[in-house]
C-alpha cells in the first residue's frame, strides 16, 4: 500500500473518531509498526495544518486527534449554536498548574501548597474533562489522585507534559510558593492555544 493511501486512511479514522485515537490502535488497524504510524501521522498533521482548510491535526501524547482551527472557532459557535465558553478562574489555574507540574497527586497535597479547601475547584475540573482521577495512592483512607487529560493538553496547545512551561527557580526561600505559582500560571496561560474551557 502506498504511502498515501495510509496517510488518507489515518486522515479518515481521525475525522469519524472526534475522539483523540491512539497511535497504538492506528497500527493494530493498518498492521504496521508504531514508529511507522508516528511517521506517517507527523507527515500528515504538517499537511493538513498547512493547507487552506478549516481542519486541523494535532498530536496529545500517543494520541492524534482531528480538530477544527481556532480562528473559525466564532462562526462554528454561531452554527452550532453553543454558548461561549467561560475562561478559568483564577483558583482554577493555580490547582490546575498544581496538578499539571506534581501529578499525579492528592486532593489533599493541593490544598496544602494552596491553604484552602480546592475540592469544589477540583470537580469543576474535573467535569471541564481538564483533570481525572488516575488511581488511588495506596495510604490510609486510599485517597484519590489527580491528573491532566488529553484535553489539557489540547486546550493548552501543547501535545505532551514535556512542553509545559519550566518552573521558575529562585534564589531565595522567602514567598518562594507564591511567586512561582504566579508565574507559572502567567506562562500557562500564554501558552493556551485560544482555547477557553468549558
Amino acid at each position: 500500500m502506498k504511502v498515501e493511501n495510509y496517510q488518507a486512511i489515518i486522515e479518515a479514522i481521525l475525522f469519524a473518531s472526534g475522539e483523540p485515537v491512539q497511535q497504538s490502535r492506528i497500527a493494530q488497524v493498518l498492521d504496521i509498526e508504531e514508529d511507522t504510524v508516528i511517521q506517517l501521522a507527523d507527515d500528515l498533521m504538517h499537511e493538513v495544518n498547512t493547507r487552506a482548510g478549516g481542519l486541523r491535526i494535532v498530536r496529545l501524547d500517543d494520541s492524534y486527534q482531528m480538530c477544527t482551527k481556532s480562528e473559525y472557532a466564532e462562526y462554528i459557535r454561531k452554527a452550532l449554536d453553543i454558548r461561549r465558553n467561560t475562561p478559568l478562574s483564577q483558583a482554577a489555574m493555580e490547582v490546575l498548574a498544581i496538578i499539571a507540574y506534581n501529578q499525579p497527586v492528592t486532593r489533599a497535597f493541593i490544598e496544602q501548597v494552596r491553604g484552602v479547601d480546592c475540592g469544589a475547584v477540583i470537580q469543576g475540573l474535573v467535569s471541564k474533562s481538564l483533570i481525572e482521577e488516575k488511581g488511588r495512592l495506596e495510604l490510609p483512607g486510599r485517597p484519590l489522585l489527580y491528573g491532566t487529560t488529553a484535553d489539557f493538553l489540547r486546550c493548552f496547545g501543547i501535545s505532551s507534559l514535556e512542553q509545559l512551561p519550566p518552573m521558575p527557580q529562585k534564589d531565595e526561600d522567602n514567598d518562594m510558593h507564591e511567586t512561582t505559582l504566579d508565574e507559572v500560571i502567567e506562562d500557562m496561560e500564554h501558552s493556551r492555544a485560544g482555547i477557553n474551557a468549558e
